[in-house]
């Protein structure tokens, strides 16, 4: 396992792109960046912007971001936009992990409490932003929405909730219909799963926060191995390279400001990962 970079407070969001590298944020001490993972050159993307738990590229040349709102940013910074607000429900607060499906459709998870503030826990929801830019709640009772990622045929969505400590699986119909959902994982206590990322294969790799290691399941819902990680808060995991079979693994602090514990690992594969499609919601 090979460290690329150290010295964050809490990395999220990592995904790749084929031009810019790693993108990822640093939830505590903000800022987007890139990392070339080849010269180790980081680049800058969106100065000082906290909160950012998921991300993805934009087939507008640019990036959508989450946070308080979730908001599209031109990696020229020329042209933004605001694609969902916390106003999507009556409890959201703000939006945390989410992903593409192959047409471009965005599903994300709002989040109904502030995570690090000892507030009370509510749920949140799952939503899906259309191609047209309308958007659309599909499912409830997500105590702590976290990680998603689509099987190779896009019939299934596994989403993490890390409070409920299960990886679950929805159905998903013609139309982007979800057709309700099974648990696919089930975590053991003490350990959160925080990101996720599915392999051709149809295995699902999820990050374990507090767990030290990224736990691999088969298709099936099978543990098939884990993969140890030098620091305890492993937050999020994804695939990338040319080949993508490189897996870039993602750590943080345990949440002090003052801790500097977040770091990127790679390690090669056994199996490439799922392409991931890049967003075309509506810049409305």
């Amino acid at each position: 396992m090979e460290e690329l970079a150290t010295g964050y407070g809490l990395i999220e969001g990592p995904v790749w792109d084929e031009t810019r590298g790693l993108i990822y944020s640093d939830v505590i001490n903000g800022g987007v960046r890139a990392l070339d993972p080849n010269s180790g050159e980081i680049t800058e993307i969106v100065p000082k912007r906290r909160g950012v738990g998921g991300m993805t590229p934009h087939i507008e040349n640019g990036l959508v971001i989450g946070g308080r709102e979730i908001i599209f940013e031109s990696f020229d910074r020329s042209k933004s936009a605001v694609l969902l607000g916390p106003d999507v429900t009556d409890v959201a607060i703000g939006f945390n992990d989410f992903t593409t499906d192959a047409e471009g459709r965005i599903r994300a998870g709002s989040l109904a409490f502030r995570v690090f503030s000892g507030e009370e826990m509510r749920p949140g929801h799952l939503h899906v932003i259309e191609l047209d830019g309308s958007v659309r709640t599909v499912s409830d009772g997500i105590v702590l929405t976290n990680g998603m990622g689509f099987s190779p045929d896009g019939r299934t969505l596994y989403h993490c909730d890390a409070r409920a400590s299960v990886v679950r699986a929805y159905d998903v119909r013609e139309g982007a219909e979800v057709a309700g959902w099974m648990p696919f994982a089930e975590i053991a206590d003490g350990e959160t799963p925080d990101g996720l990322a599915v392999a051709a294969d149809g295995s699902v790799w999820v990050a374990l926060a507090h767990g030290g290691r990224v736990a691999v399941y088969n298709a099936d819902g099978s543990h098939r191995k884990d993969i140890p990680v030098p620091l305890p808060m492993v937050t999020s995991v994804c695939f990338g390279g040319p080949a993508l079979d490189d897996l870039y693994i993602v750590t943080g602090s345990h949440g002090g400001p003052s801790e500097n514990c977040g770091s990127i690992y790679r390690i090669r594969a056994d199996v490439p990962g799922v392409p991931i499609a890049p967003a075309r919601v509506a810049l409305n």
